[in-house]
C-alpha cells in the first residue's frame, strides 16, 4: 500500500476524463480489502465490472460496504470511535458524490497507513 495525496488523485481524475478514477477505485478497494482483513472480498476490478453492468447499483452497494471496512479500520486503530459511516456513504452515492466517497476512503486508508508507519501525530495512537 501507498500514501496517495486526494487532491492530486482529484486532479488526475480531472484530467483523464474519468480514467484515473477508475484505477484509482480499483486500487482502494483492494487496499481496503487488504487493510480490514477482508482479502477474499471482492476485487477491486469485480467491483468497477459490476458496477459497470448494474448501472452504478452495484456502486451504492459497494458504498455501504466501504463506510462498513472504514470503520473496521478507525475501530482497529482509535480507541474512542464508536461510528457507523455506512450510511453516509451510501447516501453520498445515491446523490452521485462518489468522489467524496473516494476522498473520505483515501483519508482513512492514509491514516493506517501513516499510523502503521509512525508519522501521524501523537494523539493517534494505534490500539495494542
Amino acid at each position: 500500500m501507498k500514501r496517495r495525496n486526494i487532491v492530486l488523485c482529484i486532479v488526475f481524475d480531472i484530467i483523464t476524463f474519468g480514467i484515473y478514477g477508475i484505477y484509482w477505485f480499483v486500487v482502494m478497494t483492494n487496499e481496503m480489502n487488504s487493510r480490514s482483513k477482508h482479502p477474499h472480498q471482492t476485487s477491486g476490478g469485480v467491483s468497477f465490472l459490476l458496477t459497470l453492468i448494474t448501472l452504478g447499483i452495484y456502486g451504492w452497494f459497494w458504498a455501504w460496504k466501504m463506510g462498513e471496512k472504514s470503520d473496521i479500520l478507525k475501530n482497529r486503530y482509535l480507541e474512542y470511535t464508536s461510528t457507523d459511516t455506512r450510511v453516509l456513504y451510501l447516501v453520498l452515492g445515491i446523490l452521485g458524490l462518489q468522489i467524496v466517497n473516494y476522498c473520505l476512503i483515501q483519508y482513512e486508508l492514509n491514516r493506517a497507513y501513516d499510523l502503521d508507519n509512525g508519522t501521524d501525530p501523537e494523539q493517534w495512537k494505534p490500539i495494542n
